[in-house]
């Protein structure tokens, strides 16, 4: 199955499904008639197997209290070790409703209130509303931005890390907003600042399946394991990115180290007494068991999409800097060179139609970026290029318009 072929038969169109991304547009943004590119989910409908699955056990007609599926570790671990060669031991496994739910609980876990926390910006703003909802102290090491791409900071994170003594790091890998995937020298840097300085890592790995050609994932456990130092990594993951599962509710946390899983055991035992998702559990086996063939195909669509709007943009408004899509299916626009930043709701929502992840909301510093999601149809892409070259229009015609008026300043004085 080519990549047209792959979106005519799952395409679907979810306008008044109840769907968050395109029915809460007028609650979000106060214009429903907004094409939305924010929230990372999909317009695509998740592999046939998956649908049979809960059919079947929707036929049963009976949904109460419910065991893990005794086959779904393997099932899952089969997929860890053909898509990432990463292997793990079945004591490691615990779920939770979401991975923000298990940013939730792992901080209050595995640190105090008034404790530290880093993270590097600009970073998925869940991750600033968990530090800040739970009392902890926020930490920044902001990302170091290139051309078309961005890294790590190693210098200024240790520095903030033992300035504030952080107790514990959020590792976005690969990362959203900017879709670096991580390099294992990269991760090994950043892990062996961390242990030195006796930090934990929690890393939400939630885009690991959405690489890019050319890239490769590598888990901080992986790393970790290199290293010796698994008592320092916690994995958060999920298949709701890989495979549009989120409502769902049904994602994995990697506890390797046993002093580790009998700390969080233990704040279970007094906070968290959740059921797990059944239909989720039996979603995802069914995804890690035969959605490979649609993954690939979902990923040639992503790669598809992404060339062809960077295409686009150069052609028709090169001052816009599209950053490198490296994983993850969220592309990252600097538009500071085209339009001033406080004007970017006023051009690209207000003006362009287009309801998209502003840069504000990862960072104070990105201010004039925007986050649009590639992962819906071409045809929408389409569109959203022509409402641009529409907007570049006007952003064209105030400029002249500006510089007409001073030169009528000058030659009046």
């Amino acid at each position: 199955m080519d990549v047209n072929e792959f979106a005519a038969n799952y395409y679907r169109k979810r306008k008044d499904t109840d769907s968050l991304k395109w029915d809460a547009l007028k609650e979000r943004y106060g214009d429903e008639n907004l094409l939305p590119l924010w929230v990372a989910d999909t317009e695509f409908s998740v592999p046939d197997a998956v649908q049979q699955a809960l059919q079947t056990k929707i036929k049963q007609g009976i949904f109460g209290y419910s065991l893990v599926p005794e086959d779904y570790f393997s099932t899952y671990e089969n997929w860890q070790k053909r898509h990432h060669q990463q292997t793990f031991a079945k004591e490691w496994l615990f779920f939770s409703t979401g991975v923000v739910q298990a940013l939730y609980d792992l901080v209050d876990c595995f640190t105090e209130k008034g404790e530290a926390i880093l993270i590097q910006p600009p970073v998925y703003y869940p991750f600033f509303n968990v530090i800040q909802d739970k009392k902890r102290q926020l930490v920044t090491s902001d990302l170091i931005s290139g051309p078309n791409n961005y890294r790590m900071d190693f210098a200024d994170l240790e520095k903030k890390i033992k300035k504030y003594q952080v107790k514990l790091s959020i590792l976005c890998s690969p990362h959203n907003p900017v879709g670096r995937v991580w390099k294992s020298e990269e991760l090994r840097t950043y892990l062996n600042i961390c242990t030195k300085n006796n930090v934990l890592v929690i890393a939400d790995e939630i885009h690991s399946d959405l690489i890019l050609p050319g890239n490769q994932f590598v888990s901080a456990a992986e790393i970790a394991k290199e290293e010796g130092v698994l008592e320092n990594v916690v994995i958060c993951n999920a298949p709701s990115k890989t495979f549009n599962l989120a409502s769902l509710l049904n994602a994995h946390i990697w506890i390797p180290h046993v002093k580790q899983r009998e700390s969080y055991q233990n704040w279970c035992q007094e906070n968290r007494h959740t059921e797990n998702s059944s239909l989720g559990q039996i979603a995802a086996q069914a995804a890690y068991q035969s959605g490979d063939q649609w993954l690939n195909n979902f990923l040639a669509l992503v790669t598809q999409n992404y060339n062809w709007i960077k295409e686009q943009l150069y052609q028709y408004i090169p001052q816009i800097e599209v950053t490198d899509l490296q994983g993850t299916y969220l592309l990252w626009l600097d538009l500071r060179k085209w339009i001033p930043p406080e004007k970017v709701k006023y051009y690209i929502q207000d003006q362009a139609k287009l309801a998209v992840d502003f840069g504000e909301w990862f960072s104070t510093e990105t201010k004039g970026f925007i986050r649009i999601n590639l992962a819906t149809s071409l045809a929408n892409l389409r569109l959203v290029v022509k409402c641009l070259v529409e907007v570049n229009k006007m952003v064209k015609f105030e400029e002249n318009y500006s510089k007409s008026n001073k030169r009528r300043h000058y030659k009046n004085e």
